[in-house]
């Protein structure tokens, strides 16, 4: 893919410890500056080749981004090795996906994923893909490591649906959580079958959604092909990388500010209240690749 770039200044970041897996989840393990710098680094990945006429994802294109950007985001020269950092083969997988069937998260990664998590270590039988079954599937109620990935969009309740949105399945009564715009999404990430098992998030910009009017809205003229991946450790910074493109996205479109409504506030408060990352964007380290024109950011 051409034009590797980054965006802010990167640190140095040494893998902790051998047989450590990094992510932990948003609390990595080894020192607390490298924890902080793995955990605020994102990694924005396009390439215009990777949808074909139909709008469906090249295999091969999507696999090759997700693995450039493991590679960057780990540090490595590999995807085997990062994959192998992030997971165990004594670990128990749930891939938290979502199935919206307007923009559901494509089943070719999901697949991919699964493979991914097979060729780590992680036994067959102890790896499951799952979104609004997640409280009963039994990988996901055994589940020591989660792989959080889903398309972003804009969303009646939340302003956006994001990676920090995407676990609120984990929820008995997701409407609990619905009041002051999903406000307090972060303490979903709380809940003991979640809390410090997500060790990679994936926010899927193929074609994500950047407009929207009432519930379970969704109009062709409101989606685009971005043709890209947003990978990090924890979600804030991720979250908050995918906020600017749409706000940008909805700049260009509307050619005023028209800020997203509801404000997708969560992704703030998820960060400075519950720790789950940096939403600040002049202090997340993002690095970009692949194709620069027209990323908005």
């Amino acid at each position: 893919m051409p034009n590797a770039e980054k965006g802010m200044t990167r640190r140095d970041f040494v893998v902790a410890g051998s047989g450590v897996a990094l992510a932990g989840m948003v609390g990595v393990a080894g020192p607390k500056a490298e924890a902080a710098a793995a955990n605020n680094r994102v990694v924005l990945v396009r390439d215009g080749g990777v949808l074909d006429e139909a709008g469906q994802p090249r295999n091969n294109v999507l696999q090759k981004m997700l693995n450039d950007a493991m590679e960057r985001l780990l540090d490595v020269n590999d995807a085997k090795q990062a994959w192998k950092q992030i997971i165990r083969p004594e670990d128990i997988v749930g891939i938290k996906t979502n199935v919206w069937g307007r923009l559901p998260t494509p089943p070719v990664l999901e697949q991919y994923l699964r493979t991914q998590v097979i060729r780590a270590g992680v036994t067959a039988d102890n790896v499951a893909v799952d979104d609004r079954g997640v409280r009963k599937d039994p990988v996901f109620q055994r589940a020591t490591a989660l792989i959080n990935v889903r398309p972003m969009r804009t969303h009646a309740w939340s302003g956006l649906g994001t990676c920090l949105k995407n676990h609120i399945m984990f929820v008995e009564r997701p409407s609990d959580y619905h009041g002051d715009a999903c406000a307090d999404l972060g303490a979903v990430w709380e809940l003991p079958q979640v809390k410090g098992k997500t060790r990679l998030n994936i926010l899927v910009m193929l074609t994500p959604q950047f407009h929207g009017e009432g519930p379970h809205s969704y109009s062709e003229e409101f989606v685009w092909r971005y043709n890209g991946l947003i990978v990090g450790i924890a979600p804030v910074p991720v979250d908050a990388i995918g906020a600017q493109i749409i706000e940008a996205k909805r700049e260009d479109y509307f050619g005023t500010n028209r800020p997203i409504s509801p404000s997708p506030h969560h992704i703030q408060i998820a960060g400075s209240k519950y720790g789950l990352g940096e939403s600040d964007p002049a202090k997340i380290d993002l690095i970009r690749l692949g194709d620069s024109e027209g990323s908005l950011i």
